[in-house]
């Protein structure tokens, strides 16, 4: 069978000119998804800025459907349904991208943050630990550190806080001394309530080691000593601990003088009481002044007056509520109700106010209960700040 040439000089010219047509139908639709590309990363940027969510999310999946292979569309829509409180979802975004193959090695590291993150917002702790641990090495090591903390705060493991706090430290990534002394410090407090009171001791002995002022370490171990039987070693303990923390007198003083009653320095807690009152006018220190006035006295009447010193310096509801506690009046039937009004009216005054959140609580805390933030609580009560 003979072979006709002019077949092949007919269809090159016509596979040339199908060729042109596919490559120009290529370009079209490409310069179609990348316009439309844009323009749903545009909109949904758009409704982020209206604080439009719902609206946003829709856009950039839009978006992602448009150009799955684009990682940033990916870290904005996980980032999004992270705020959201969507965990699940941002689990799914983040998990996908890390098991692209096509990832840089920065983008997956980055993804592992961000998986790391959804985790832990999402209270699944032992999952963010596990992939926070992964990013030791990376850029990310010093953000993954601090959301290890934190978890480890979370969970009350104080044994792993101390050590990725020792870490930080080393690192020279801030101080990291106040937050060992309470780690140290909640260690002492579980020895403690296991009996094992020379671990406790020692772990005390470290916190103070650790951040000498800081006064919490040093009450701790005033209280582990009274406990013993030793109320005079805890008198001592105190005393040194208002002389490298007086701003802490306020929660100071009322143990101060309970462990001068029991040791017999009530003279000497006096004058060390007053002198400190002089220099910041404390109501926690006018009741321990009064509970040591009344025990060596026996009787209440001149130690009361200390309430109206008070008065005098600054206006308090809470000491007027206190004198007046004793105070005889002209109808003193109608005393009991007129107290209760007053005792309940200071309730709210006798708080203590974390600085950082505005949580309030009735008892002093070294990390709030609301934010958990450390040492944001101050000596003084509501009434005085």
């Amino acid at each position: 069978m003979d072979f006709d040439l002019s077949w092949i000089l007919l269809g090159l010219p016509l596979a040339f000119v199908l060729g042109w047509l596919a490559s120009r139908l290529d370009l079209r639709q490409l310069r179609i998804e990348n316009r439309q590309a844009p323009k749903a990363y545009f909109k949904g940027l758009n409704f982020l800025l209206n604080e439009q969510q719902d609206q946003a999310i829709d856009a950039f999946i839009e978006a992602v459907q448009s150009d799955p292979d684009t990682s940033e569309l990916h870290f904005a829509l996980g980032n999004l349904f992270r705020r959201r409180g969507e965990y699940e979802r941002a689990v799914r975004v983040h998990e996908h991208l890390l098991s692209r193959g096509d990832l840089s090695l920065s983008e997956r590291q980055r993804a592992q943050h961000a998986l790391a993150l959804d985790y832990l917002k999402a209270g699944l702790l032992d999952r963010a630990e596990a992939a926070l641990k992964k990013l030791e090495g990376t850029p990310f090591e010093a953000q993954a550190q601090l959301a290890l903390l934190a978890n480890y705060e979370r969970g009350r493991d104080w044994t792993q806080a101390t050590q990725i706090a020792q870490k930080l430290e080393h690192s020279n990534h801030g101080s990291f001394n106040g937050r060992l002394a309470h780690y140290l410090c909640e260690q002492a407090a579980e020895q403690q309530s296991n009996q094992q009171i020379e671990a406790a001791t020692a772990l005390l002995q470290s916190a103070i080691e650790t951040a000498p002022a800081a006064p919490r370490a040093h009450l701790d171990l005033a209280r582990l000593l009274a406990s013993q039987g030793r109320p005079a070693d805890a008198y001592a303990e105190l005393e040194t601990t208002l002389e490298i923390a007086p701003a802490a007198v306020a929660l100071i003083a009322p143990a101060l003088a309970q462990y001068a009653i029991a040791s017999a320095r009530v003279p000497a807690a006096f004058q060390r009481l007053k002198a400190n009152y002089e220099l910041s006018s404390s109501l926690d220190v006018v009741q321990a002044i009064v509970s040591l006035e009344s025990s060596a006295s026996g009787t209440t009447q001149s130690s009361r007056d200390w309430y109206l010193r008070h008065l005098e310096r600054q206006p308090s509801l809470v000491a007027a509520a206190k004198w007046l506690a004793d105070e005889k009046f002209e109808h003193e039937q109608f005393h009991p109700q007129v107290q209760r009004a007053l005792d309940q009216a200071i309730k709210p005054l006798l708080r203590y106010r974390c600085a950082a959140c505005g949580f309030e609580a009735t008892q002093h805390f070294w990390q709030c209960p609301g934010c958990q933030a450390w040492d944001s609580f101050p000596a003084q009560r509501v009434e005085e700040l």
